[in-house]
């Protein structure tokens, strides 16, 4: 490598690379008042779409460079940017040029939309409780006065069903039950467990629970249904004080969970195959209802007539189906009761699981209805039959005959075997 001695033998070298080869820069950049004019005219713009001036402390971007930049020349405008500027956002009250020979500009601004970021004027400040009363809410806009999506309260629709407390029409049946547990849980000879927050606990008919300083008894649990995609049963639960509530198994679950003396009762026998274990359950009677559904959905409506929905409940029947909307097991709408039959020492579990064997062959194969969260339901409890083939099976009941007889769908008779 040569060694050169001074910036004289560097240059004299030959420049293979071009290092020295420095071009002058273009001369056709605009000057800045053409540049200043293209911005007074971008914050026309943007005043005209958004009824305010350009932020300089704006989250937006572009807003807060245009805003700065707005903020550093508004002060000294030129006979361009004036000439830019369509709405006078300058301050100024004339648009003709002193250069142009017209009338001289005026040095009053024009009233300019003011950015609501911006702090308010001293005499926009209210010193007193009166100044604020004393406001003219005429020029509020509409949105900010008047309520909207909102149902006034008269209009409102109280809910269909509550789970509240009510007297026991048949306390006597359960009276004698809840004396007896009392005995046993004082005695030691039945015991109890408290319910964890998240236990998931089992709800069978015959149950006993202490809830709220109450012992609480589980006297009927209803058709299964599903809410939120899970199995879900209506109960019906009876306290010792002579009162009763039909809450969800889900909603009972919840309450036990959040009271903190709530215990479970054991039950006897070490479990549901040993005969001691229904030793709580009693054999309550009831009532056979036979409902028509008031639902607007195609599928059911056109079969209105015929389609109908057997049940069996031991507590009132308007209380029974007065939540129907929301369950899955009415088909999520409201029902009418053509039809009730008063059971007389029968067990209503037993009669009502022979009334659905015996119209099986009426059940519909495809109905299905899908619940609030999306899943599919398939009640089992609904039959293509009228009243009139519920009445009959229940005479044969009552008779001891129903088994020599059978429901024919193809002739809609029950009819001999």
């Amino acid at each position: 490598m040569p060694r050169y001695r001074s910036l004289e033998d560097i240059f004299d070298e030959e420049d293979e690379f071009g290092l020295l080869d420095v071009k002058p820069r273009a001369s056709g950049a605009a000057p800045p008042d053409a540049l200043n004019a293209e911005i007074v005219a971008e914050v026309n713009t943007f005043y005209e779409t958004q009824g305010r001036l350009p932020n300089g402390n704006s989250h937006d971007l572009e807003e807060m460079k245009l805003g700065t930049i707005w903020q550093s020349i508004c002060n000294s405008p030129t006979d361009a940017m004036i000439s830019a500027d369509r709405n006078k956002l300058l301050g100024y009250g004339h648009a003709i040029l002193p250069s142009q020979g017209g009338e001289a500009l005026s040095d009053e601004p024009s009233e300019v939309a003011r950015d609501w970021r911006e702090d308010p004027l001293e005499d926009e400040i209210p010193q007193s409780l009166e100044d604020i009363f004393d406001e003219d809410d005429e020029e509020l806009p509409e949105a900010a006065v008047a309520l909207r999506h909102v149902t006034p309260a008269a209009e409102r629709e109280q809910p269909a069903h509550r789970a509240d407390m009510f007297p026991c029409r048949d306390f006597d049946l359960f009276e004698q039950g809840f004396l007896d547990m009392q005995e046993r849980l004082d005695s030691g000879e039945r015991t109890v467990s408290p319910i964890e927050d998240r236990q998931e606990l089992r709800i069978n008919e015959g149950d006993y629970f202490i809830h709220r300083g109450l012992l609480a008894y589980v006297a009927e649990k209803t058709e299964l249904s599903r809410r939120g995609g899970k199995p879900d049963h209506r109960l019906r639960l009876v306290f010792s004080n002579g009162m009763e509530n039909d809450p969800l198994m889900s909603s009972l679950r919840k309450a036990l969970a959040a009271d903190k003396t709530a215990r479970y009762v054991h039950r006897p026998g070490i479990g549901p195959l040993d005969p001691d274990w229904q030793a709580d359950a009693l054999e309550l009677t009831g009532t056979i209802y036979v409902a028509r559904s008031k639902s607007d959905r195609p599928e059911v409506k056109e079969v209105r007539n015929i389609l109908h929905k057997i049940g069996v409940t031991s507590q009132n029947v308007k209380r029974r189906v007065a939540d129907a909307r929301n369950d899955p097991t009415f088909l999520l709408a409201d029902v009418e009761i053509v039809a009730t039959y008063d059971l007389k020492n029968l067990s209503r579990m037993k009669i009502e699981d022979l009334l659905h064997r015996f119209f099986d062959s009426a059940r519909p194969a495809n109905l299905t209805i899908t619940d609030r969260f999306g899943k599919k339901v398939h009640p089992r409890e609904w039959f293509y039959i009228l009243p009139e083939h519920v009445r009959e099976a229940v005479q044969l009941i009552q008779s001891g005959t129903l088994h020599l007889y059978q429901y024919d769908p193809s002739s809609q008779r029950i009819t001999r075997k």
